[in-house]
């Protein structure tokens, strides 16, 4: 039995190696590959990234990192595919449950996040006010943060917001407040409803979401196909 069990450490200690990465803006052993993601899921479930439309299936999905449409002008996600931390899409669940009384909905353009990916936008654009710092990473990268925007059921069309996705500009700042009266209030609506089910919005940018209890989940750099 001990022989068994030495084993099978010394086979996931090899998975472990095998897997590993090296970074040069981070320690590698703060970045879980597939092999570690996989031994957290088993023994804490929650850390599970799940697909977000599997959950909610009348979600919109606007992924531009899975386009051309984004400040990279490069597609970075091979599929177009969102995912999470399930506790992360269980609240988005209950945000999208009360949108629906209004009449409105939510649509994503990022979710989950590889660690390489904040990498390759922080060597494009090395602004920390708009892009993570890849010394300490994102909260992309730990699949607790949300990038999004409201929807009319009706129409299918976003709500007039202070900017679009992925504004370089000071517009963009979640309480930025020379703006029209509409657009204010379509934000602060937003930041309502989110607060309400454990998202904060940061300041820069009135789009992204950090789900509360983001520090309990490691970085991950797992390209999305693999998911």
């Amino acid at each position: 039995m001990v022989r068994r069990y030495l084993i099978l450490l010394v086979f996931v200690a090899g998975v472990l190696r095998v897997s590993a990465q090296h970074y040069k803006y981070i320690d590698s052993t703060k970045v879980c590959g597939i092999a570690r993601y996989k031994l957290q899921v088993k023994a804490n479930p929650d850390k599970q990234l799940v697909e977000i439309k599997k959950y909610i299936p009348e979600i919109t999905l606007d992924l531009r990192y899975a386009t051309t449409n984004n400040f990279m002008h490069r597609r970075m996600y091979k599929i177009a595919k969102a995912y999470a931390r399930l506790p992360v899409v269980k609240a988005l669940q209950q945000v999208e449950a009360e949108l629906k009384t209004q009449g409105l909905g939510l649509k994503i353009y990022d979710a989950y996040r590889p660690y390489a990916v904040t990498v390759n936008f922080y060597e494009l654009t090395p602004d920390t006010n708009f892009v993570a710092d890849p010394r300490k990473g994102s909260k992309h990268n730990r699949g607790c943060a949300i990038d999004l925007s409201l929807i009319s059921l009706k129409t299918g069309k976003e709500l007039d917001m202070p900017t679009g996705f992925d504004s370089f500009s000071r517009k963009a700042g979640a309480n930025y407040m020379d703006l029209s009266a509409q657009q204010i209030t379509n934000r602060e609506m937003l930041k309502t409803v989110m607060a309400k089910y454990g998202f904060r919005v940061i300041s820069t940018e009135w789009w992204h979401y950090d789900f509360t209890g983001w520090a309990g989940y490691e970085l991950l750099d797992i390209p999305v196909e693999w998911l």
